[in-house]
């Protein structure tokens, strides 16, 4: 099972990273988060870290990042292949975890992205325009599968200036036809509708109290600006509203909670549409124990190693 890439996905709220931990712990295994916030240093309790969940389990692709900065899809995939091939180097597993559909979806899929630059004139050409009028012109430029990277008029300005320059250089398009990774075993961990809002309703209860409203206001205070925590979304949206004083404490919390069940909605989504487009995703769910998670993912990997060799011994002797 050495050469397997085990990957952890699931919704929001459902247990991920502690399963992950568990699995990591019973095959010697590092962890490379897919998570698309917690690559942000100083951005711990709404990103729910929770680093102390990891014991001496390393990590990777967490806390790589000034708050502030806007990292994207090609770094992403540039780092990881960076933190998969040393941990591979050093002879151990390797675990993708996180919640991050697309990130998930192109690591398992191989994709390659070239850079992109910015483009200033494009951007000044979109400035002022609405975000049902940008992605109205995103849609027309590509197939959009979910909205969850345009939630924003930055972000669409990004997608869309991305496939603009695509568009422009068809000669890199030849980078961005996927090659699925053949060692990949995708384990969804799944969580009723019920018990998901009720644990997302606790967490964010939680947050709130252990201080979340303190670091956006450290984060303004270091020097990161208000337009910047509000790109993130989600909790560094909401709460960041609350603390320049567009919103009162209770509309903050009623709208976050809200929001935080629509995007685990939108996850949902991402991973039944990764499934038909290809990706198979072992369910299994997120109250079983430690222990029957790891025998049942380990099982699942003996199967997957067995079929591979079975395909390699059948194209041997054909």
């Amino acid at each position: 099972m050495q050469d397997l890439l085990y990957v952890i996905t699931g919704p929001t709220a459902s247990g991920k990273t502690a399963k992950a931990v568990a699995l990591a712990r019973a095959i010697d295994a590092e962890i490379i988060s897919a998570d698309s916030r917690q690559i942000y240093r100083g951005m711990d309790i709404g990103t729910g870290k929770d680093l102390e969940e990891y014991g001496n389990v390393p990590y990777h692709l967490i806390d790589i990042c000034d708050a502030g900065y806007r990292y994207n899809l090609f770094e992403y995939l540039r780092d990881f292949k960076v933190a998969y091939d040393d941990i591979r180097g050093r002879g151990k597993n390797v675990i993708l975890c996180g919640g991050t559909g697309l990130y998930v979806e192109s690591v398992v899929k191989g994709i390659e992205l070239p850079p992109v630059p910015e483009n200033a004139e494009l951007r000044r050409s979109l400035e002022g325009k609405s975000l049902d009028e940008l992605t109205g012109i995103l849609q027309q430029m590509k197939t959009l599968h979910n909205v969850t990277d345009v939630d924003s008029c930055k972000r669409a300005i990004r997608a869309i200036e991305i496939q603009k320059y695509y568009h422009d250089n068809p000669d890199l398009q030849v980078k961005t036809v996927p090659h699925p990774m053949e060692n990949a075993i995708v384990i969804g961990v799944e969580i009723d509708r019920e018990s998901r809002r009720r644990k997302i309703t606790q967490r964010l209860r939680a947050r709130l109290e252990g201080g979340m409203v303190a670091e956006v206001r450290r984060l303004i205070d270091s020097g990161v600006s208000p337009d910047d925590l509000i790109y993130y979304g989600l909790e560094y949206k909401f709460v960041t509203q609350y603390v320049i004083g567009q919103m009162t404490y209770d509309e903050m919390f009623s709208q976050l909670e809200i929001a935080i069940h629509q995007f685990a909605k939108r996850q949902m989504t991402w991973f039944r549409g990764m499934e038909r487009r290809g990706t198979h995703i072992y369910w299994l769910p997120y109250d079983m124990g430690d222990a029957e998670f790891v025998a049942s993912v380990t099982k699942l990997a003996s199967g997957a190693v067995d079929f591979e060799q079975d395909k390699q011994l059948n194209g041997e002797c054909q």
